[in-house]
């Protein structure tokens, strides 16, 4: 019997995964999460073989979630499934721990081949992922300046842009508001903003977050 976790906020998201699931030539149970805090309930409590996970939750993000589950369960296999494109997020989400990153927009047989390869142990990478990844390695070429934000910056510039308040960030995260703070001043440095404002129209510009 496969495990699987399905954590996404939209109902009709986690029905259609749960259908394509069914193609699997083995038994399945499939547990449903609408939250990154019931996601995380529901990992600390039992044992999955797979997770699957989106990376937009109303109260979090799914990169400050695959660091929680490295924590608590470190040999778990996460894979991303997002509507955001594989440039924005999946290199950052390979890094951390990841073992695939797919878009919503992926073919229901390429999430069957992805599920069938970490069951077997393996990572997942997409032809889009790795032409990124052998281009990276191949050509050099000016980061953007959010991609120059370490993983806590990234998160903490994500939450700012989501509306988030510096003391709602710091007790999501675990951290107190003066480091919020003082990631928030790295952020606008790096970025070269000077206000939330600033930052929110970056953020979309560069299509990190949903308008």
């Amino acid at each position: 019997m496969i495990k699987l976790l399905i954590a996404d906020d939209h109902a009709i998201v986690r029905r259609g995964v749960r259908d394509i699931l069914s193609e699997l030539p083995y038994p399945i149970e499939v547990t449903e999460a609408d939250s990154a805090t019931n996601a995380l309930r529901e990992i600390a409590s039992k044992n999955f073989d797979i997770l699957i996970l989106d990376i937009s939750f109303p109260d979090g993000n799914g990169l400050e979630i695959l660091n929680q589950i490295k924590a608590i369960k470190p040999a778990s296999k996460v894979l991303f499934l997002s509507m955001y494109p594989e440039e924005q997020y999946a290199r950052r989400a390979m890094k951390n721990g990841a073992y695939g990153y797919l878009t919503k927009d992926s073919a229901p047989t390429e999430l069957v081949l992805a599920i069938e390869k970490l069951i077997s142990g393996q990572k997942y990478v997409t032809s889009t992922l790795a032409q990124i990844l052998v281009e990276d390695l191949t050509t050099p070429h000016e980061k953007k300046p959010h991609e120059t934000l370490s993983d806590r910056e990234f998160q903490v510039m994500l939450e700012l842009a989501s509306g988030k308040k510096i003391t709602d960030i710091a007790a999501a995260m675990f951290i107190s508001p003066k480091t919020v703070s003082t990631y928030r001043s790295r952020i606008f440095e790096k970025l070269k903003i000077s206000s939330t404002a600033e930052l929110v129209c970056y953020v979309i510009e560069n299509g990190l977050i949903q308008k």
